[in-house]
């Protein structure tokens, strides 16, 4: 997902380069949201990574 942002910014960043302002302006907001979707499934990944430590700490006690 990640990778697509970074896609879709790169597109973002030529097509303003070469006058296409549209095709920038939509391209950047998709970069936003894809970017924005990583942040948070990337935030619910470490949160429950760390419960499954913590987890599997407490069961080897």
């Amino acid at each position: 997902m990640i990778k697509y942002a970074i896609i879709f910014a790169v597109i973002s960043l030529i097509a303003g380069a070469l006058g296409f302002s549209g095709v920038a302006a939509g391209a950047a907001g998709i970069a936003k949201v894809l970017f924005g979707l990583f942040l948070i499934l990337a935030v619910i990944f470490i949160v429950l990574a760390a419960l499954g430590v913590g987890a599997a700490k407490k069961m080897m006690k």
